[in-house]
């Protein structure tokens, strides 16, 4: 999609600490601001819960926000959390193994984001990177700093669109789901399920078909993305339909998700619930332990919106009121605004 609108475009592999081999696509430059030996900001960006790095670049070049921060004059780094469509490695573990999908969000923030920073800074010279996380890439961000407060060292700046840290006025689908969390994560595994969402070319074929902007199926097909994050997919560019759900969903461990339903009924923003027993082996008490976000000293702006189901407005003023330097919010005060009308 990138080569595509004549883009530059490089692939770069990060391999963790517990071996999993993440892969990053990078927009070194945009049409609007050619190579040149000048170094760049760098603008490293963060997709949501079942994304990928598509969704900054599933759109015109005028309304990506890949390509705005690269006509920008920024050096894009897009990244890629382990599990989804193009960090499905492991330096001994396959996808087809359950101990591949060990993990929830709070890996992605312990190793894959801090990781994958240190690598960009490393390809690059520079000393920070300005992060833009959108949804759970606000979440590994909050993980990170408050795991690896020395990381604020190296994040000059930080965007949140739709952040999310506490989910307990989720509305929707998720907020039904979430009293049965425990239950439906122990019935997929007995099942031998252990992974969430990952389609591969049969689907993605079917999509291409039945989601075509001209066939009056494509309803079902925009309407369904919208059923979680909120209802209304009015700006929804159609004739990317096809392309959209062709990455979309992109794959997680179902432990992710679980974690979320977690929070959603506890109230609280913590570790992952493993029950008493494992709790108390694990952490050394009962209860996971709750992030603490009052470390975060990097200078945060958040933007959130009134129809979005899954960072609400409740939520997110929690989560404005303990961080201790936030530098500007905006509320989208519009009730048809939605929470993947940040990206798409």
């Amino acid at each position: 999609m990138i080569r595509d609108y004549g883009y530059p475009v490089e692939i770069h592999h990060v391999t963790t600490t517990d071996g999993y081999i993440l892969e990053l696509h990078r927009i070194p430059y945009g049409l609007n601001s050619p190579a040149s030996p000048k170094p760049r900001p760098v603008a490293f960006l963060h997709h949501c819960l079942l994304c990928s790095s598509s969704d900054f670049v599933m759109n015109t070049p005028d309304k990506a926000l890949g390509y705005i921060l690269a006509d920008a004059g920024y050096d894009v780094w897009l990244a890629n959390a382990r599990g989804n469509t193009y960090s499905r490695r492991h330096t001994s573990l396959s996808p087809d193994d359950k101990n591949f999908w060990d993990f929830s969000w709070h890996e992605m923030g312990v190793y894959d984001l801090p990781e994958a920073i240190d690598y960009v800074l490393d390809v690059t010279g520079q000393h920070q990177v300005y992060y833009v996380g959108f949804s759970m890439g606000t979440t590994v961000f909050w993980v990170m700093m408050t795991q690896h407060p020395q990381y604020a060292e190296k994040v000059k700046f930080m965007v949140g669109m739709g952040p999310v840290a506490y989910v307990e006025h989720v509305e929707g689908p998720m907020s039904y789901a979430a009293p049965f969390a425990s239950s439906i994560e122990l019935t997929l595994n007995v099942l031998g399920k252990h992974e969430m969402l990952s389609f591969g070319p049969i689907t993605d074929t079917l999509i291409g078909i039945f989601c075509d902007s001209d066939r009056i199926t494509s309803s079902l097909c925009h309407n369904t993305l919208y059923l979680i994050c909120g209802p209304n997919p009015s700006r929804l560019n159609k004739e990317y339909l096809p392309v959209t759900l062709a990455h979309t969903p992109a794959g997680t461990s179902i432990s992710t998700i679980t974690h979320y339903l977690q929070l959603i009924t506890s109230g609280e923003f913590r570790q992952y619930d493993h029950g008493g027993l494992k709790n108390l082996r694990r952490y050394g008490s009962w209860a996971p332990p709750k992030y603490d976000l009052h470390k975060i000293t990097t200078p945060v702006a958040l933007y959130w919106s009134d129809g979005d189901w899954l960072a609400t407005p409740q939520d997110v003023l929690r989560l404005i009121s303990e961080l201790p330097n936030v530098k500007y919010t905006q509320r989208i005060n519009d009730p048809t605004f939605t929470h993947l009308d940040f990206v798409w």
